[in-house]
């Protein structure tokens, strides 16, 4: 028996095991239904993906029985597999949220792990959204907590937190007791895994998009096992041995778990993508945008490209010739070619086609990526960049910005979230069914049940993939 909290986690796990809607400002209850909307759009296009049918497959022929709805999918399945298939395909094409000074995805695991486990007990929509809220509260928190150094060792930060953030998520749409959450959370810490190979330029194939199905699949995993009294080390996050300490070392802070607990919300930090790419490169695609104007480039006016950023992205995301998918969303060359001579915001644009194309890579072999002293010194907090572009007409852009479209400090308005969602969930879905999702999502909190929200996402037989642009 688990006494008293003790120490940073455990009050950070109190806090969130006694979340209540009443307890969140309604701006932070507003803005878990645009994660929820944005995350579910993602999903739903993402689905279509190979690695996303890859895994139903995989799934589907186990045939783990249960009442938890897969993306894509006409019949539910066990809520630790539903988790695992639609936390791949939220992050199946870098459009889903990030948290930018934690480091990390929220939605694209937090979201499956709370929907799936809400779905799998019949919770209301009101404690959906209370899960998803507790676990992106410890998804910022914890990933502050562990510090930059894992990050620059080479770990997949959000895939390090990524599962204790689903445990809690799933743990509170479950209604378990505390007890059961500190091991649901013990058990989820020794789940805490992944490794940034994907970002090293010579191909990242598509285990990216696992690692937030996994992180999602292992928190549902051990908050049932933890219901049935499964025991996980109770202090597993900041004691001797834990989470912080074996992973971030001297650079964890674990004083961060609960800094302002109660007084700032990790949603009031989400930033939603505008384009399919590393949030890194989201800067620099945006400004070259606006520089090149509405129409793009042909690659004979480009003189020269210049962009600067952080220290980290210099180093990890400068490979000018990827090879794939992955490669492609992770390039600053690659990007910035399409952003002068493409369309950026197409997911098409970084399909395998387009990533051998001729044009664009000679193109990315121009660009010149440099590190901005003043992009530094805002990173991680900040993911800005600056651009020189020299035009062959003798026309030079340059401009500096430390916070893209989509970031909390430019947000999106509710019409482009919305116009995002139509047409990511319009590759799967028709109209009127998108419209209806929407609705739902909206009043989220006044459902008798999850399943009501999600209703829409069954019993779709359509295979054909429609996405249309305005």
């Amino acid at each position: 028996m688990t006494t008293a909290p003790e120490g940073h986690g455990q009050e950070l796990l109190s806090f969130a095991h006694g979340l209540s809607l009443r307890d969140v400002p309604v701006d932070a209850i507003d803005r878990a239904k645009t994660c929820l909307l944005e995350a579910l759009g993602c999903g739903i296009f993402g689905s279509t993906q190979p690695w996303s049918k890859i895994l139903a497959a995989e799934m589907t022929e186990e045939a783990a029985a249960g009442r938890s709805t897969v993306l894509g999918l006409e019949h539910p399945l066990a809520a630790p597999a539903a988790a695992l298939c639609n936390g791949t395909a939220i992050h199946g094409f870098e459009l889903d949220d990030l948290i930018a000074e934690s480091i990390t995805h929220p939605a694209a695991c937090v979201i499956p792990a709370a929907l799936a486990a809400a779905e799998s007990v019949d919770a209301s929509g009101a404690q959906l959204v209370e899960a998803i809220i507790a676990g992106y509260e410890i998804m910022h928190r914890v990933g502050l907590a562990l510090g930059v150094e894992p990050a620059k060792r080479g770990f997949h930060t959000t895939s390090l937190v990524g599962p204790i953030a689903c445990a809690v998520a799933a743990a509170k749409a479950m209604q378990l007791p505390l007890d059961q959450l500190y091991s649901a959370v013990g058990l989820a810490c020794s789940s805490a895994a992944g490794i940034k190979s994907f970002a090293a330029g010579r191909g990242g194939g598509m285990v990216k998009r696992l690692h937030l199905g996994r992180s999602a699949e292992a928190g549902v995993r051990m908050a049932q096992l933890a219901s049935r009294d499964f025991l996980g080390p109770p202090f597993a996050i900041d004691s001797r041995f834990g989470l912080l300490e074996t992973f971030g070392g001297a650079g964890a802070h674990p004083e961060r778990l609960t800094r302002k607990l109660g007084e700032t919300w990790a949603m009031g930090d989400v930033w939603f993508k505008v384009f399919p790419i590393c949030g890194w490169i989201q800067s620099a695609v945006m400004l070259l945008v606006e520089a090149r104007g509405a129409s793009p480039l042909r690659i004979d006016d480009v003189k020269a490209v210049r962009i600067g950023v952080s220290e980290y992205a210099a180093k990890n995301n400068g490979e000018p010739a990827p090879v794939d998918t992955m490669g492609a969303q992770y390039s600053i060359p690659y990007c910035a070619a399409v952003a002068l001579v493409g369309e950026p915001r197409d997911p098409t644009s970084f399909m395998p086609a387009a990533v051998n194309d001729p044009t664009t890579r000679g193109l990315a072999a121009k660009v010149e990526v440099v590190i901005d002293p003043a992009i530094e010194a805002v990173y991680p907090a900040q993911f800005g960049a600056s651009i020189k572009l020299s035009l062959t007409d003798g026309t030079v852009h340059e401009r500096t910005v430390l916070d893209c479209h989509g970031t909390p400090a430019d947000p999106c308005s509710r019409q482009e979230h919305l116009d995002k969602f139509g047409w990511l969930a319009g590759a799967r879905l028709p109209a009127e069914e998108v419209a209806e999702l929407a609705r739902l999502i909206d009043v989220a909190t006044t459902l008798r049940s999850a399943r009501e929200l999600t209703a829409p996402l069954r019993g779709d037989r359509r295979t054909e993939v429609r996405v249309v642009r305005n």
